[in-house]
Order: structure tokens, then C-alpha cells, then sequence
């Protein structure tokens, strides 16, 4: 079966295509990313901005073609914080399904973090507990489990475009302003779990793009090469290095770094303070960085006759 995957997030709008045989083996055909910021502006206003839902309107059309290029069974356009939040998001999620013949499936937080922990733990033979990270942009997923069964999870309202819009004012952003979103991340988290919660020796793995390009700068990449940062480690002690060098820098310097897309210079930072709060709630002294996230969990899922998706456009 060929299966096409819409993730259209708060900060990024990306496409995985694959083919899955019948014993769920998976092999990816086609992946893509484009940063929309579909969530800008969100969290002040409460609703998604015309310019966003027209950025990400115009990457879905390619995103379309590309399906119909090259024939799918069945397809479906996954939407996370920024429209379940925002008073105009079912509008917009119809939208997709009207203009582009996509069937839309605005997840709540606990599908959303348990597709991000079948994604992540797809294929692996971890016997012991597992934490994954996924740092959004208008929301933080934090999932426990222990092969492939979820036993803890939270979604909490930190993401990097969300607290980089509520305190980062300045460019490159004051101390205060970092401090004070650091405060807030490490509240949000510790008032997500509860307080009997079991902190089992952890092996932790995260997904999306602060990791992906924290790995990238560590390991000095000109060209983002993903079979080099999926499973790279990242201590503790080097994102606190990254964090310290980066929040430094203007804009215009940080999109020079490399190892950082221009595009997500500007929510590194966030990132970055996210990451480190949620390391510190479980103790973690290092995290290993996973390209499997949403996307690979939703294509399983969608492989599966139960799957709540339907045919795409054949051109």
C-alpha cells in the first residue's frame, strides 16, 4: 500500500510518502519540509492569520501534485496545536479537505503523542523504558512507554513558536526575556506530571526540529543529511553550549551557523530552552535524536483497515 502523510504544524508543514508492504515493513518514497508558521500569531490573537493559512495553503498544492505524481491509496493531513487552538481551526481543516482533497484529522494531544511514540519507536528493540521529546511549536509532547506500549503521557502548551512569540522581543533576546521563558517552560512541564510519577531509568530519544538541527550543528553539517542525524547523541552538556553561543547572536548571524536552516533560525532558541526543561524534569544527562516521529506513526497507521482516512486525488 501507498500511503501519503500531510503534518501540517504549527511551525512546519511537511509530507512523508511510503510504501508499506503487508507485514508493515515501510519504505519511504518521497519526504519533504517547509516552514509555514502556520501558528504565528496564535497564541496572542486565537485565530490563524490569513497570510499563514495562505503560505501553507500554496506548500499543500505541491504537496498535492506530488501524491498524484506518484499514486496514492490513501492519504490524510494530520493538524496539531496551532488548529486545535485557534477559533477558526475547523475552518481551516475543512479547507484542506475542500481545496485539496486531503482528508483532515485534527489530532487532540494524546493522539498526537501517542502517533509521535509509534513513529519514534518504530522498528527498534528497546527492552527498557523510553521517553520521547517532541518539542513543536505550539505544543510539547512528552511520552513514556515500553515496547511500543504507552504508560505515561502529557501534551502541554510550550512550543517554540508559542513562548518564542510570548517572550523573545528582542533580537537577539534579552536575558530576561530568556529567563523568563525558561521559568515558564520548566512550570508547564513539572504541572504535567504528576507528582506519584514513577521516573524509571530512561533512555531518551526526540524528534522534530529543534533535535534534528541541534545534531546538525553538532555535527557541523553544510548539507542536512538525515541518515547522519538520525541516531546522533546529544549530551546535556552540548545543548547548554549551543544555547549559550546562539542566544547571542542576531537573527541575520544565526541563519549563518552551521548547521541551522535559515528558516528555523528563529525558533532555535525557544527550542533549545524547551529541550534542556524537559531533559531536566526526567534526569536525562544526554538524548538520542530520531527522524522517525508523526509522520513514519500515522503512514503505520494508516496502512491498517481501520485507518480514518480516505483515497487521495488521482491526477
Amino acid at each position: 500500500m501507498r500511503v501519503g502523510v500531510v503534518d501540517i504544524g504549527t511551525n512546519s508543514t511537511r509530507l512523508l510518502i511510503a510504501e508499506i508492504d503487508d507485514e508493515g515493513r515501510l519504505s519511504e518514497l518521497d519526504r519533504r519540509s517547509n516552514v509555514t508558521r502556520l501558528g504565528r500569531g496564535v497564541d496572542a490573537d486565537g485565530k490563524l492569520a490569513e497570510s499563514a493559512m495562505h503560505d501553507t495553503w500554496q506548500v499543500v498544492d505541491d504537496y498535492r501534485d506530488r501524491m498524484q505524481e506518484v499514486g496514492i491509496d490513501k492519504a490524510v493531513a494530520l493538524m496539531t496545536s496551532a488548529v486545535r487552538d485557534a477559533t477558526n481551526g475547523t475552518a481551516f481543516a475543512e479547507s484542506i479537505r475542500d481545496r485539496h482533497g486531503i482528508a483532515p484529522m485534527v489530532l487532540t494531544g494524546e493522539q498526537e503523542a501517542r502517533l509521535t511514540f509509534a513513529g519514534a519507536t518504530a522498528g527498534t528493540q528497546e527492552s527498557g523504558a523510553v521517553l520521547v521529546i517532541d518539542v513543536g511549536g505550539g505544543s510539547t509532547e512528552l511520552v513514556i512507554g515500553r515496547q511500543g506500549r504507552v504508560h505515561f503521557h502529557t501534551s502541554t502548551q510550550l512550543g517554540v513558536v508559542r513562548q518564542g512569540e510570548r517572550y523573545l522581543k528582542h533580537d537577539p533576546p534579552a536575558p530576561a526575556e530568556l529567563s523568563a521563558l525558561q521559568a515558564e517552560a520548566k512550570a508547564i512541564i513539572a504541572a504535567s506530571l504528576p507528582r506519584n510519577l514513577d521516573l524509571p531509568s530512561l533512555r531518551g530519544i526526540a524528534v522534530a526540529g529543534t533535535a534534528t538541527q541541534s545534531a546538525a550543528v553538532d555535527l557541523g553539517l553544510v548539507r542536512y543529511d538525515p541518515s547522519r542525524v538520525h541516531g546522533h547523541v546529544l549530551q546535556r552538556s552540548t545543548l547548554v553550549s549551543q544555547l549559550d553561543h546562539l542566544r547571542t547572536l542576531p537573527l541575520e548571524e544565526r541563519q549563518r551557523v552551521r548547521g541551522v536552516h535559515p528558516d528555523r533560525a528563529l525558533v532555535i532558541v525557544p527550542g533549545l530552552a524547551i529541550l534542556l526543561a524537559a531533559m531536566d524534569a526526567f534526569r536525562l544527562q544526554e538524548v538520542t535524536v530520531s527522524e522517525h516521529d508523526i509522520l513514519l506513526g500515522a503512514a503505520l497507521g494508516l496502512a491498517k483497515p481501520t485507518a480514518p482516512a480516505r483515497r487521495a486525488p488521482q491526477a
